[in-house]
């Protein structure tokens, strides 16, 4: 006869709490409810990759996708955006962001995407303070001058991704004298999208001063059914365990701040599940990561243009170490992979 078992006692008082649930954006599932932003020239299918490898990030984007490019490729039969670079294949969920001003290109883009790529998300860019894509292309953040505009853009888009979740991303407003976000946002929802996030400064402010949380967390009693997600500033765990422990939000998203640590996302996921925080990899793991993150970019555009696509993410991997400058001063002349590797070896901050 077996020995009869004991059950163990458990102390659920003891358990880890979390701070913040998981979301629905639409029906996709976002946990942890940690984002990782969409970066133009940088968050391609390398970095997003390294950042799988890591976990923590709930949802992952694309760079930002030019519509109108899109569209002139697909009628003269040309490759796709290098910004779609591995988005047909790889993992769930993804969200892939679009910009624009017109709805009807707009629309059959995201259709696009939404059936032939199957994105988990597709989500529109009103927040990009560039003035190649708001003075020249009256795009991004210059549409918050305009809600009725938006509105009926993420209305045509919304029709033509459904089932696919609609997300809108924007800023404050453009200017401090001109912050309209509650207004929007209570557009942005009537139009039927599934999740807005803010980036807490407007668009005058690109990325000076700081981002403004109060009035980020000030627009979530003003929505009745879609979540708020909260972006910027958010450069470690203590933050993002912060954004959710002051502020009303569902989620946040971390941008510029996980380009030279792509491990942030995991160590935010763990700090905002009351587990201890995963320690930074050390410097020679970060060199091999540098490596690792160079050989996808040579699979996808061959090692010479690659070498020189990789000065910009090298100089991310040594940003705030010690010796970085003098690494930087070399990495940014390389275009070989002998020139690469050599200089890592010499001066990657070790």
């Amino acid at each position: 006869m077996p020995a009869a078992t004991t059950e163990t006692s458990i102390d659920f008082a003891d358990l880890p709490r979390p701070l913040a649930k998981p979301f629905y954006i639409g029906t996709q599932l976002v946990d942890p409810p940690i984002l990782q932003a969409p970066m133009a020239g940088f968050t391609n299918y390398a970095f997003r990759q390294i950042v799988r490898e890591f976990g923590g990030a709930g949802l992952l984007a694309t760079e930002m996708v030019n519509a109108r490019g899109f569209v002139w490729m697909d009628e003269h039969e040309a490759e796709h955006p290098d910004r779609l670079w591995g988005v047909a294949a790889e993992a769930r969920p993804l969200a892939v962001q679009i910009w624009d001003n017109e709805p009807e290109t707009l629309a059959k883009v995201g259709h696009r995407l939404a059936t032939e790529y199957q994105v988990s998300v597709v989500d529109i860019n009103f927040g990009c303070p560039v003035r190649q894509v708001t003075q020249r292309a009256h795009s991004g953040s210059y549409l918050l001058r305009f809600p009725e505009l938006m509105g009926q853009i993420i209305e045509r888009v919304v029709a033509a991704c459904a089932p696919t979740p609609v997300t809108a991303k924007i800023r404050l407003g453009c200017t401090r004298d001109q912050i309209n976000a509650i207004d929007v946002a209570q557009v942005v929802e009537g139009a039927g999208a599934s999740a807005l996030t803010v980036h807490g400064r407007t668009a005058a402010d690109m990325f000076t001063g700081e981002a403004d949380w109060d009035r980020i967390s000030s627009i979530k009693p003003h929505l009745k059914r879609i979540p708020l997600i909260g972006n910027g500033d958010l450069d470690s765990a203590e933050k993002v365990v912060n954004a959710f422990k002051r502020y009303d939000v569902d989620g946040v998203m971390i941008a510029r701040a996980a380009l030279n640590k792509p491990w942030l996302y995991a160590q935010a996921a763990a700090a905002v599940r009351g587990e201890p925080i995963p320690p930074d990899p050390t410097l020679p793991e970060q060199k091999e990561l540098m490596l690792h993150h160079y050989q996808l970019v040579c699979e996808r555009f061959g090692e010479e243009k690659a070498s020189v696509l990789m000065r910009k993410y090298a100089c991310c991997y040594a940003q705030g170490r010690p010796g970085a400058r003098e690494f930087r001063k070399y990495v940014a002349t390389i275009s070989t992979p002998q020139e690469f590797f050599d200089v890592v070896e010499r001066y990657f901050p070790l």
